[in-house]
């Protein structure tokens, strides 16, 4: 009898797992999304500190830098929406961004360097994906794991 996860995992013709829409609709949502945040943290990251309230730092490289890892992820989500077996890995390594990127930046808005308004940024940037994105980790490996 297959679980509820694996009811929401059907086959296509190329031995790849169908996701349920809802699963494709948070992957790509995800992937464009990460795409822009990306760009906007490489381009456009004065008016980012600007709108936290943050002085904006002499260096600007380490900003930039995490702002291509967004926006590779965002790559990423898109590559496991069109691949999901192939790439969840990808989709697991992104949980775990979403995961320990707000445990990471909770201390500094406690202290008070980072203002409160972060944690809705994070909220919304981060937290939101990780049980969807749970659901959908163990939707592929449970159906990829019944194939062997």
């Amino acid at each position: 009898m297959r679980t509820q996860t694996e009811s929401f995992v059907k086959m296509n013709g190329t031995n790849e797992p169908l996701l349920a829409p809802w699963m494709h609709f948070v992957l790509k949502f995800a992937g464009y999304y990460n795409l822009l945040a990306g760009l906007a943290m490489m381009i456009l990251y004065h008016e980012g500190y600007k709108m936290l309230g943050v002085a904006k730092p002499e260096f600007v490289l380490p900003i930039q830098l995490v702002g291509l890892l967004v926006a590779i992820f965002g790559v990423g989500y898109l590559m496991v929406d069109r691949r999901p077996a192939l790439n969840e890995n990808v989709l697991w390594l992104g949980m775990m961004s979403k995961l320990l990127g707000p445990l990471l930046a909770l201390p500094w808005i406690l202290n008070g360097t980072l203002p409160i308004a972060m944690l809705a940024v994070l909220f919304f940037a981060d937290t939101i994906y990780i049980w969807p994105f749970w659901r959908i980790y163990r939707a592929i490996s449970d159906d990829t794991n019944s194939k062997r």
